[in-house]
């Protein structure tokens, strides 16, 4: 399956990377370029990193630190925005 739609960057490249010692997305772009160009694809290759005993990236220290959800997870009721009021047109 492709990790990296622009550089054409398969979840096989991405753990390859990891088994030869990359241990964070920076190191791993270095090597295949994936998450350089949109960054779409940033926190699947976090996730990979994860799933192969790395360790979390400093932003998602900080929010368990903080007690804080998971950035990229829906808000729940509590969390979300106040509905924005329909605009009148006249």
């Amino acid at each position: 399956m492709y990790v990296c739609m622009c550089h054409a960057v398969t979840e096989d490249q991405v753990k390859r990377a990891i088994d030869a010692g990359a241990d964070t997305p920076r190191q791993i772009a270095k090597g295949c370029k994936a998450g350089t160009d949109c960054g779409s694809c940033v926190r699947r290759i976090q996730a990979l990193l994860g799933e192969h005993g790395a360790r979390p990236c400093p932003t998602a220290r900080l929010a368990a630190k903080l007690g804080l959800a998971d950035p990229g997870a829906d808000p729940t009721p509590e969390q979300a925005p106040p509905p924005v009021a329909a605009l009148r047109v006249a």
